[in-house]
């Protein structure tokens, strides 16, 4: 699981470059041609929303994500794997299939109605960015099955819990 992972977020930082690169490009076009593009810069925002909606199963697996350090820091090992089993049962999991579910007819209305960008010159198929949030956070559930499985190691003593730092130093 954590390979699977660790592969979608290589692909979104991949993608993270390639916005950068076409933001560049947006910028030097609009400032030293004079001359910009509705497409490019619909592009810029639908890679930066599918970094946003991939990057988050990733910040989970490398616990990028955000907590309350000032307490979390000073529990003992088991308790914070305790936190964080229970915090993504009751919070994550709801919330990603809440959205999963949710989702659904806002993208089928997009695919049936063939929707497309209202500005000239804009992108089609907007159905496809579209769909990348329920399966974003079908992506987001796998992470925190991984997420739960790694802390149940953790009480099992089979793994300790790493900071960013400790993971990037291993």
């Amino acid at each position: 699981m954590d390979s699977v992972i660790d592969g979608i977020g290589y692909v979104t930082g991949v993608l993270l470059i390639i916005m950068i690169l076409n933001v560049a490009f947006d910028v030097m076009m609009r400032y030293v041609f004079h001359n910009s593009s509705i497409g490019m810069q619909e592009v810029e925002w639908h890679l930066f929303s599918v970094i946003i909606l991939y990057g988050t199963g990733y910040a989970l697996r490398h616990n990028a994500h955000v907590r309350v350090d000032f307490v979390y820091d000073r529990l003992p090992e088991h308790k914070k794997a305790w936190i964080n089993i229970i915090g993504t049962i009751l919070f994550l999991l709801p919330l990603a299939l809440l959205i999963v579910y949710g989702s659904y007819d806002f993208v089928m209305d997009a695919y049936t109605t063939h929707e497309i960008s209202e500005d000239p010159g804009g992108l089609l198929y907007r159905w496809a960015i579209k769909a990348q949030i329920p399966i974003a956070f079908t992506f987001l559930i796998f992470c925190a099955l991984n997420y739960i499985l790694h802390h149940i190691n953790v009480l099992r003593g089979l793994e300790p819990i790493l900071t960013e730092e400790e993971e990037e130093i291993l």
